[in-house]
């Protein structure tokens, strides 16, 4: 659950800061990231794990409202996830998460396996236990099921989870962590995985692959009014394009008119825009 507060300006380590509005709304990366590729046009399953907190019974509501399918969802005795964030009126933001739930969901029930096995594209991020994603990664190899995984929140990648990975999402902080120099390393990231798109913020994003490709896609121009989950819009709605045959490139494109059209709102999840208004952004051009 994303806890936003809104304020002139971030605070300071030590400062308070009079904000100017609350709002409390469904969050973490793998539902923000579900709801996103579900309201792109994707047939979207999600895994994962809830509290048995109120949170999670809105969280549960809120994803099956959006159209994402919680069959396999599993409740946990405790806290769900949350996540405080801080955003200032640049839409800039703050975040920190607390885990809750999501550390509980480890190993792959057969049922779960034959789910990833059955898409066209599995979605992964870092925000729940490596093991779990290495086991998910490994069904979906198993399966002839394509591999996307956005490695935020930035952390170490097991070495067992790169041969699964077909497809890298990093932005420029996360990038470093995976290769764990202190400049961005192409070569390194493709000798690791096959396919990387890095995401460049108001640059756009760039896509590179080992058969030599390296495109820079531009931005589109939007007026921005909160940041929080426009990688999560980018990257749902490149597993849907990428899953639906579109060449990587214009995939790409087309995740970038998805962030663009997130960033008009605040907040996460009620952020996400539908396909129509990413076709809209799409178009415009």
């Amino acid at each position: 659950m994303d806890l936003v507060g809104l304020a002139p300006k971030l605070p300071r380590p030590g400062e308070t800061v009079l904000g100017d509005e609350f709002v409390m709304m469904a969050g973490g990366k793998g539902a923000n990231q579900a709801i996103a590729a579900a309201r792109a046009g994707g047939q979207t399953v999600f895994l994962g794990a809830i509290g048995s907190d109120a949170f999670g019974v809105n969280l549960n509501a809120r994803l099956n409202g959006a159209g994402v399918d919680m069959r396999h969802v599993r409740t946990s005795y405790g806290p769900s996830g949350v996540a405080v964030i801080m955003v200032d009126r640049a839409g800039e933001n703050s975040i920190l998460v607390a885990p809750g739930a999501n550390n509980t969901f480890v190993g792959l029930t057969e049922a779960e396996q034959a789910e990833i096995a059955a898409g066209d594209v599995l979605l992964c991020q870092q925000e729940i236990p490596a093991e779990t994603v290495v086991a998910a990664a490994r069904a979906a190899r198993a399966g002839g099921t394509r591999v996307v995984l956005n490695a935020a929140p930035a952390r170490e990648l097991p070495g067992e989870l790169l041969p699964n990975i077909d497809l890298l999402v990093v932005n420029e902080v996360e990038a470093l962590m995976v290769t764990g120099g202190d400049t961005i390393d192409v070569p390194e990231l493709l000798s690791l995985v096959p396919r990387v798109v890095l995401t460049l913020g108001g640059s756009g994003s760039r896509y590179v692959d080992r058969d030599g490709r390296d495109e820079t896609v531009p931005a589109f121009r939007v007026e921005v009014t909160d940041t929080t989950a426009a990688g999560d819009a980018f990257t749902g709605a490149l597993a849907v394009a990428w899953g639906e045959g579109r060449d990587l490139v214009e995939a790409v494109r087309w995740a970038n008119a998805a962030g663009a059209a997130c960033v008009r709102r605040v907040g996460a999840s009620n952020a996400l825009p539908t396909r129509d208004e990413i076709d809209e952004v799409y178009r415009a051009g």
